[in-house]
């Protein structure tokens, strides 16, 4: 029985959702929840860049898949989410320029040159995510650091590969879908995609989530044990977000702002509500896990019946050998009475004078003479038959 579960046995009937939010503030106060969220906030920030320009340089060489249309709505995309982070002049000369330019013509020198340094230095942010869903659920130091920053790295390229085609389906899918219906259903099919657009995407962002907290476990859970901390995560995310914007407005409104820094710090503060909702949910996730354990998953089941099989096997076989040699050992004492035994059931049962003769040490009787003579005789008559 493990520790989590021996916790969550002597609760007893406190298994509420009283307990369960006390129990997730708890484990989320002594992880330090907001330094790891800090910590990620600053590796986000970092990873940025290189992320754009993974992401940029390799959609330049599949935007001819979709079409130049796709990579223009795309930039759009690009350039709208830069302009809540970045200054107008920024935009306007570096960032425009940039994604145009690499989405077209693809840059492959860029890509090629920076390619290895931008996935290493992109894959921090995930390396610090993987590191604190791990800390939340005490499995830290179960994974080699080593092999954990490989991991983590392993993970980013698999979530860029998703961006890289996820970011052109996002950006056409309200205009493409309705042409796969009648023209006369194109407008209740658009209405309806405008309305379930971002709930769907909300949806994506929820699986993407709970994916990430199974992965990013050595130990790990089922994946559906990850759903509940991934809509907790979306909903800290929004409660944070509009919370920013009505403080960002109130410091507008009054006058008092950071200067040049307004954009850098509000850029900050989004980065560590993202954190804060992903570790946030993580801890829920560690909160349910110890007040209601969950079961073996099923790659764990097979393992365990591999393992059981396996054991029965080898028992079986060892139990086989001992029983040769146990078998050979006593074959090999019980020699003589076996020959004893076999000559009396080919002979016949000795009679009496036989058996007192053989006690005294003596010479057989007559009879005994008899049979050896006969026997001797039909020894002879089946050599003479052979020589003929």
């Amino acid at each position: 029985m493990t520790a989590h579960q021996d916790s969550a046995g002597s609760h007893g009937e406190r298994k509420g959702p009283l307990r369960l939010i006390g129990l997730t503030l708890t484990k989320a106060w002594r992880g330090s929840i907001f330094s790891e969220s800090a910590e990620a906030a600053f590796w986000q920030a970092l990873s940025l860049a290189p992320l754009m320009l993974g992401l940029l340089g390799l959609l330049g060489y599949v935007s001819d898949w979709f079409g130049h249309r796709v990579a223009a709505r795309v930039s759009e995309e690009i350039v709208r989410f830069s302009e809540t982070a970045f200054s107008a002049e920024v935009v306007e000369n570096i960032v425009k320029p940039t994604v145009a330019g690499m989405l077209t013509d693809g840059k492959g020198a860029i890509v090629s040159v920076g390619f290895v340094i931008a996935l290493w230095a992109g894959s921090s942010a995930m390396s610090s995510f993987v590191d604190a869903i791990t800390v939340a659920h005490d499995q830290h130091g179960v994974r080699h650091e080593v092999w954990q920053r490989i991991f983590s790295l392993l993970l980013y390229i698999g979530s860029l590969v998703l961006l890289i085609i996820g970011l052109p389906l996002i950006a056409i899918g309200p205009d493409l879908l309705p042409r796969f219906f009648p023209d006369s259903w194109h407008g209740m099919i658009g209405f309806w995609v405008r309305m379930l657009y971002y709930p769907t995407l909300g949806v994506l962002i929820v699986l993407a989530l709970a994916t990430l907290y199974k992965l990013a476990l050595p130990r790990k859970l089922p994946w559906h044990r990850g759903v509940p901390g991934a809509i907790l995560a979306m909903a800290i995310f929004l409660l944070t977000s509009a919370g920013l914007r009505f403080y960002l407005g109130g410091l507008s409104a009054t006058g008092y702002t950071y200067g040049a820094l307004a954009t850098p710090v509000a850029f900050l503060l989004f980065l560590f509500f993202i954190g804060l909702a992903v570790v946030g949910g993580a801890y829920f996730n560690a909160a349910i896990e110890e007040l209601w354990p969950a079961g073996p998953t099923r790659r764990q089941q097979r393992r365990w019946r591999q393992l059981e099989l396996e054991r029965a096997h080898q028992a079986a076989r060892a139990e086989d050998d001992s029983q040769r040699r146990h078998g050979g050992t006593a074959e090999a004492g019980a020699g003589p009475e076996a020959d004893m035994r076999y000559g009396v059931e080919e002979g016949g049962a000795p009679d009496a004078r036989d058996a007192g003769a053989a006690r005294g040490g003596g010479a057989p009787d007559a009879g005994a003479r008899k049979r050896d003579g006969l026997a001797a005789s039909d020894t002879d008559r089946l050599s003479a038959d052979r020589r003929t």
